[in-house]
Order: structure tokens, then sequence, then C-alpha cells
């Protein structure tokens, strides 16, 4: 492209040169020869060219070793590689982060809704129930199928009397329940604030607490 450009504009000067002094100018590729007898303005124009088509042809060149012997890893294509790769894992780590507060908050959430149903269970079954913490245990566990009923603790406090409890069952203690005193039902379950086998919250627990008053 240059060296078409570079020999239509050296037709067009060398006749123009010509028509003014007279006689052919010579051209060699992309260097114009001119007499000695063309006036100064005209040799500093073809001299600037020259220098123009010399640059550009040593930028290029230089571009293109300079291409070749980064290859991929080079430029800004490679800086932007490196700087990904030091990113990500703080990134994935945030993200993580995230999802496991936001797996114990939702879990925070449903152990208290189902709290709450297993506690007005338990103001209405005062004469029919041999098991009131067993029965507000299943109440419980069956308002949060999708947490685990094994790691579920409750605590049923009747009448300012917390029986003695064989894991979540006290048999016998529906005595404890009289129409018009408050029972109040608590209940823990471990959260998991762990990210890539660091856990940030070893001893960490959810737990929620209601008092309805007994029909």
């Amino acid at each position: 492209m240059h060296d078409g450009f570079a020999s239509l504009f050296a037709r067009v000067l060398d006749a123009r040169i010509a028509s003014r002094i007279g006689g052919p100018t010579v051209t060699e590729g992309r260097t114009m020869k001119i007499p000695r007898r063309l006036h100064h303005p005209a040799r500093a124009l073809m001299s600037r060219w020259n220098d123009a088509i010399a640059s550009k042809g040593a930028y290029i060149e230089g571009r293109l070793h300079q291409h070749r012997v980064s290859g991929w890893f080079g430029g800004d294509e490679g800086n932007t590689i490196v700087e990904f790769a030091i990113v990500l894992p703080v990134l994935m780590l945030i993200v993580t982060g995230i999802f496991a507060f936001g797996i114990a908050i939702s879990n925070q959430l449903t152990l208290t809704q189902a709290l709450g149903t297993g506690a007005q269970y338990l103001q209405q079954i005062r004469t029919s129930t041999t098991d009131p913490c067993n029965d507000t245990f299943t109440a419980i566990k069956n308002a949060a199928p999708y947490l685990n009923s094994l790691s579920i603790t409750v605590t049923v406090t009747m009448n300012g009397v917390t029986p003695a409890q064989t894991g979540n069952s006290c048999p016998g203690s529906q005595s404890n329940l009289t129409a018009g005193v408050p029972v109040t039902v608590v209940a823990t379950y471990p959260c998991t604030l762990g990210v890539y086998s660091m856990n940030f919250a070893s001893s960490c627990q959810l737990s929620a607490k209601v008092t309805e008053y007994e029909y």
C-alpha cells in the first residue's frame, strides 16, 4: 500500500517538478532523487516524505518483532491473565462466604418459624398429650423438613418447670401444663460458617425462643 501511494505521489510530484524546471526527474522505489537546482521547499518536502516512510516501516517491524518475542503471555494480554489469576481465589472466597452466611440466615428463619408452630401446637394439647416435649419436637420437625431433625434440640418449660429430658422427650410431664400459664419452647440448631475447610465459627449455634399461654 505504501509503495503504490509513494509511486503515485512520486509521479505526480515528478510531473509538477518537470513542468517547473523543464526536464525530467528520476524516481527509484520510495526515494526520489531531486536535482540540485530544485528549490529548497520541494527538497524539504521530499525529505520529510522519505523520513516518514522509513519511520513507519521501522515501527511496524519493531511491533512484529515484539509480538513474536512476547507470544501469548506478553503485552496487555499477559498482564490481564496474571491479574485474573491473582484475583480469582479471593473472589471465590468472598462468593463462597456469602453463600455460607446466606444458608445460616435461611436456617435461622426456618427454625424460628418452625418453633412458633411447635409452641402453638403445645398450647392446644394440654389434655391429650403424654409426652409434651416429644409432641412439640415432632411438630417442629414437620414444620422444618429441610433442617436435619437429628441436630434440633428442644427444651420445654411449662408453668416455670423445665422437666428432665431424654433427648427431646419428657414423658409424664404433662401435669405441668395448666390453663392460662405460659409455656416456653427453646430450640437450637448448629450452623456452619465454613469456607473451603476453614470454619470461621466452629461453635456457632442458631437458637429461637417462643412463649405461648396454655388454653
